[in-house]
């Protein structure tokens, strides 16, 4: 396993397993199947309802606490200092832990300035050993960190082959925030997995083209957090670090960036609608 080091001197595992949209009544069962491939470095949040099964199985794998990486997310609706501070006590307990590796602020949205008085709060205390944020383009995201005492150690953004974040990526290094991937693989789309560029290059190196897309950002120095609820998946996934891209199959890749998001944009009035109103349609408290 390789690690990145963070901006507080913590060290993060570049691979990492991803728990969004895993059911409740799998997610314990899938979450010790990774840690059995050899997965450490967790990934869940408030609104994937699932903390406490990601707790669940940390515990019962009968590994040291301190062998792990957790990261969890505060949502929306726990937005401000103080619901924030309250809804984190809440995601310790599920996750039965004392602390988290790494905190997030979900979505840039809701009064995330207070929100983030409240990690730089539980960063002091030691519950939370890192602290940053996710899907804040670089507008929000450079308007935070030049009013926050505590820069972010991370920043997790929709990025894949198809959409690279170069630019985010850049002014990330500015603030000597870490770029972390969600979606690695897209969820599939624009058809992924059958990309001619990504299949003729996974062909050389006798890899599928999942590991080429992990690989390739694995050598960008980008933090990605695939997600399967198949053990073979898994151990696919993590099988990355036994080759290397040459120089120019990385350029091949990198003319695929369409410099766009395939879910949605936070900066499309829907899309903020839509979050928002998730808390509503979810009750999520």
């Amino acid at each position: 396993m390789d690690y990145i080091k963070l901006n507080n001197g913590n060290e993060m595992p570049i691979l990492g397993f991803g728990v969004y949209q895993i059911p409740p009544q799998d997610c314990e069962r899938v979450v010790l199947e990774a840690i059995e491939v050899g997965y450490r470095s967790i990934d869940t949040a408030q609104a994937y309802y699932n903390e406490e099964e990601v707790g669940k199985a940390v515990k019962s794998s009968n590994i040291d606490r301190s062998k792990f990486f957790i990261t969890t997310k505060i949502w929306v609706s726990n937005a401000g200092y103080e619901r924030a501070k309250k809804s984190f006590e809440e995601s310790l307990k599920k996750l039965q832990t004392e602390y988290v590796d790494l905190l997030l602020i979900h979505q840039p949205f809701g009064d995330y300035y207070g929100t983030y008085r409240a990690l730089e709060e539980m960063y002091k205390s030691g519950k939370a050993k890192a602290i940053g944020v996710s899907n804040f383009y670089p507008d929000r995201f450079v308007d935070l960190c030049e009013h926050v005492e505590i820069k972010p150690a991370v920043n997790q953004v929709e990025t894949h082959i198809f959409n690279q974040q170069k630019i985010a990526k850049e002014v990330m290094k500015e603030y000597g925030t870490q770029i972390e991937s969600w979606g690695p693989f897209a969820e599939g789309k624009n058809n992924f997995f059958t990309n001619e560029t990504l299949v003729s290059i996974s062909k050389k190196y006798n890899k599928t083209p999942a590991q080429i897309a992990l690989r390739f950002l694995i050598q960008q120095q980008v933090i990605v957090i695939p997600k399967s609820t198949h053990k073979e998946r898994m151990i696919e996934n993590f099988n990355v670090f036994d080759f290397k891209l040459s120089e120019e199959d990385i350029h091949s890749l990198e003319s695929l960036d369409q410099e766009k998001s395939l879910f949605f944009s936070h900066n499309d009035h829907e899309t903020v609608r839509f979050i928002l109103d998730f808390k509503k349609k979810h009750h999520l408290s």
